[in-house]
């Protein structure tokens, strides 16, 4: 049996072939490589009974806890291995656990049982992690898009992706639009780690491209539960910003046409959690509230709307380097300023 081999983060991310974690569901479903397939060696239940054992008992009672829990299971992972293979027997099969230990290693020696090619990620998704967090160390040349709510920033993110720009989809990675609002219609949120996992893929992306300029939306620290890291956000309050401005009425519209088909019970759940903010007339009076949308009063669109709030919006910490009033959603118009500012 040839020892499976033990790359660095660097190698390990240059080999091609099928990605398979082998930790536990839970632990996978906290956070772990985007595109990686999760394949146990042990249940959550299982993972937990064997480190007690190691903790109370010692590493040889806990590896024969092991070795009598996957026993039964070796047919069914040479079959899972076996499965992320494929048909491309050629490629490598690249595994991990959390330290690059005995479970990586174990499920190593299984797939070159059963001559498949294993490499091992020398530390494990800890080193991965690692990789992770200096990503948002880098400079990168970020360049902010901002505007209120309704102002269809995300579309035209999209609309500049399509075309080639260099763009992070904050909100996109979250599963969230930014908002109380926010959460509506969209999949469940990814944990604020496997968020940094994925915002880390995006940018490596970016400078493998050799990105001039990377576009994204100006946000809070927080997208829903998400945490952007610190370090990229303290990037992102000195970038430059261009600002998108829209009339009222165009971003009623546009708020309707996004939320217009949730429940009742989903739009008055949201309402609530900013009633405070809002007060307890605004809450239930206003005329764009969602009772009104819910109710059916919505489909003519409401051309008498009065606002108490500015009309621009302040960033702290962020210079505001253009402003671009869009009359509706024309994203060739920003495409043709950001070419400009060049």
């Amino acid at each position: 049996m040839v020892v499976p081999a033990s790359l660095s983060i660097a190698s390990f991310r240059q080999t091609e072939g099928p990605l398979v974690d082998v930790r536990s569901p839970g632990a996978f479903a906290k956070g772990h490589w985007p595109g990686a397939i999760n394949l146990p060696l042990f249940s959550d239940q299982e993972r937990a009974e064997v480190g007690t054992i190691y903790k109370q008992r010692g590493r040889r009672q806990a590896i024969q806890r092991g070795l009598a829990i996957t026993g039964p299971k070796l047919a069914d992972l040479s079959e899972g291995l076996q499965r992320c293979v494929n048909t491309n027997s050629d490629s490598a099969l690249r595994l991990y656990c959390w330290r690059g230990g005995m479970r990586s290693g174990s499920l190593a020696w299984l797939a070159d049982l059963v001559d498949l090619k294993p490499v091992l990620l020398d530390g494990g998704y800890k080193s991965y992690r690692r990789w992770v967090l200096e990503r948002f160390e880098q400079i990168w040349p970020l360049r902010l898009l901002a505007g209120r709510t309704g102002t269809g920033k995300t579309d035209l993110l999209l609309a500049l992706a399509r075309r080639g720009v260099a763009v992070v989809d904050l909100e996109g990675l979250a599963h969230h639009r930014g908002s109380s609002f926010g959460g509506l219609g969209m999949p469940p949120q990814p944990s604020t780690e496997h968020y940094e996992n994925r915002l880390a893929e995006v940018l490596e992306r970016c400078r493998k491209e050799a990105a001039q300029e990377i576009w994204l939306e100006a946000e809070s620290s927080r997208v829903g539960r998400c945490n952007i890291p610190a370090a990229l956000f303290k990037q992102m309050q000195a970038a430059p910003l261009l600002e998108i401005r829209r009339t009222l009425q165009e971003r009623v519209d546009r708020l309707v046409d996004v939320y217009g088909l949730q429940g009742r019970e989903l739009l008055q759940a949201a309402t609530l959690r900013i009633s405070k903010r809002l007060g307890p007339q605004r809450t239930h009076s206003r005329p764009w509230m969602p009772w009104r949308l819910i109710d059916g009063i919505w489909p003519v669109r409401p051309c008498s709307i009065t606002t108490t709030a500015a009309t621009t919006v302040s960033w702290p910490g962020i210079r505001i380097e253009t402003v671009l009033i869009l009359p509706g959603l024309a994203a060739m118009k920003l495409q043709q300023c950001c070419w400009k500012r060049g």
